[in-house]
């Protein structure tokens, strides 16, 4: 460069010819003309270089690529060195450098391409599930994160999950909804088996069925990216890392997943209420504007859960995904229908519910509110069970057991529980608590003051009244009213 300015400036300043140049600085007049019409130097190509040995050695380099590739693997790969050796091998007088660059090229002519795409308005979202880590309840573990991403306006949806599994996917997506307040027209996946049972020929999808419902519920089109192609929704994938490192670093926590999820969201929605784009608008008001172009939500919304029918074992015990979960004990050796959601599980048995928190597989959730009867008529049991016992009913019966273990030898103090538990069983806990209350307010614990508080009759408690017949009222008989239907049937 420094060249190029001392030729201009002898010829084009101090009027030196040419010629004279060329003899001082010793270099071809063709040049010193050449930096004459170029203020820098470039070079000027009519057309490309030959390279004989590239042409020459290129068709054998293609032959080994096909013939290795089936034997290869992404540890085993096919490189440079590789393929310069065995040119050598089979007498090719060729530099390593020039086959590094025939295969550069190689890999730059078969690379894609990639098409800028433009999002419109309530048109695309993505989702995708992604793997991150939690401190829930004092202990860091992995979770499943789901995120939707509107694509127009960039608003998030995310949620939290214990397991990545269809029916959390599904409610991610009734979540999602629900919070958007609307549907977007078209969603983009990865080919994710909750969603795609398999990939047919031309690249169609057989879809799942619980899948093609949600489809059908909420109107909106199914897109798939290519096997492998995980950047046909670029824009989810690099969302998820930047909600992980933007908005759960440091680790997020909470003492249950529901509590982690609505801190990282609220956290999302702060970042996206202040957000703007390169050209200054606001993400906010892209939103509303993409809002009203999304589609309504349905009348009602989708049920994610999925139903499967249950056996209930002789301990009154039903299990799910490896987990145990106590029904009433007057469900044992029945079938019921358990319908599995993300975070609860709602059994039904001869009209009656009962919903369980979901559990983790190995894990056993029992309530021995389920073993009334069978408690009262087993005291031993009562001994084995009372502190778990105790913490479900609470107060007075935790003052009431104090005084019992106070007053009383251990299995005495579990005979006059159990029985207490038998009146629970057949007047009602709120009855039975009125009158605990009562008696303990007067230092008594025994069995005998219980009944004086008690009705003389037991109350038939609503639950174990099958549900089609508690709306009926059934009046009481007279002797009256027998009277008179025999005085009918003797006329």
């Amino acid at each position: 460069m420094d060249q190029v300015h001392v030729v201009r400036h002898k010829c084009l300043v101090e009027g030196q010819s040419i010629r004279q140049v060329s003899r001082e600085m010793g270099i071809d007049r063709k040049t010193v003309r050449k930096y004459l019409k170029q203020s820098e130097p470039r070079r000027e190509e009519s057309g490309p270089r030959p390279r004989p040995v590239w042409e020459a050695a290129g068709p054998r380099i293609e032959e080994l690529i096909e013939e290795w590739t089936p034997r290869s693997s992404k540890k085993h790969r096919i490189t440079s060195p590789r393929v310069h050796r065995q040119l050598l091998e089979e007498g090719y007088r060729i530099g390593e450098r020039t086959v590094r660059g025939y295969m550069a090229e190689r890999r730059r002519r078969q690379a894609e391409v990639y098409v800028p795409l433009v999002h419109h308005a309530g048109e695309e979202a993505q989702v995708d599930f992604f793997e991150v880590t939690v401190e829930e309840g004092g202990i860091q573990r992995p979770a499943w994160k789901f995120l939707m991403r509107l694509m127009y306006s960039g608003r998030d949806f995310v949620h939290l999950y214990e397991r990545c599994e269809q029916v959390c996917f599904l409610d991610g997506h009734v979540r999602a909804f629900s919070h958007l307040d609307g549907v977007p027209h078209r969603l983009v996946y990865d080919n994710l088996s909750s969603a795609v049972k398999r990939v047919l020929k031309l690249r169609e999808r057989e879809l799942t069925d619980r899948f093609q419902a949600l489809c059908s519920h909420y109107l909106f089109e199914p897109c798939f990216a290519r096997p492998g192609e995980g950047h046909d929704k670029g824009g989810v994938e690099a969302r998820g890392k930047g909600v992980r490192w933007q908005h759960m670093t440091p680790i997020v926590r909470g003492n249950d997943l529901e509590e982690i999820s609505a801190k990282v969201m609220a956290d999302v929605e702060l970042r996206f209420s202040h957000a703007k784009r390169r050209d200054g608008r606001r993400l906010a008001d892209l939103f509303e504007e993409e809002s009203a172009k999304l589609l309504p939500l349905p009348a009602r919304a989708f049920e994610p859960s999925e139903a499967r029918p249950v056996s209930i074992s002789h301990c009154s015990l039903v299990t799910v995904g490896a987990a145990q979960y106590s029904m009433p004990s007057r469900w044992a050796r029945l079938d019921a229908m358990a319908h599995i959601g993300a975070a609860t599980i709602r059994f039904v048995c001869r009209g009656e519910e009962q919903v369980h928190p979901r559990q983790r597989p190995g894990q056993r959730r029992v309530l021995y509110r389920h073993y009334m009867r069978e408690l009262s008529r087993k005291p031993q049991a009562v001994r084995q069970v009372v502190p778990e016992l105790i913490v479900e009913l609470g107060e007075p019966y935790a003052r009431l057991w104090r005084l019992l273990q106070q007053t009383h030898e251990a299995k005495k103090a579990a005979r006059i529980l159990a029985g207490i538990l038998g009146a629970i069983n057949d007047h009602g806990e709120d009855v039975v608590t009125v009158a605990l209350e009562q008696m303990l307010s007067q230092g008594r614990c025994d069995l005998l003051m219980l009944r004086r508080h008690l009705p003389d009759s037991p109350v038939l408690l609503d639950s174990l009244v099958p549900a089609p017949l508690r709306g009926f009222e059934v009046q009481a008989g007279r002797a009256a009213d027998y009277d008179e239907l025999l005085i009918g049937g003797g006329r």
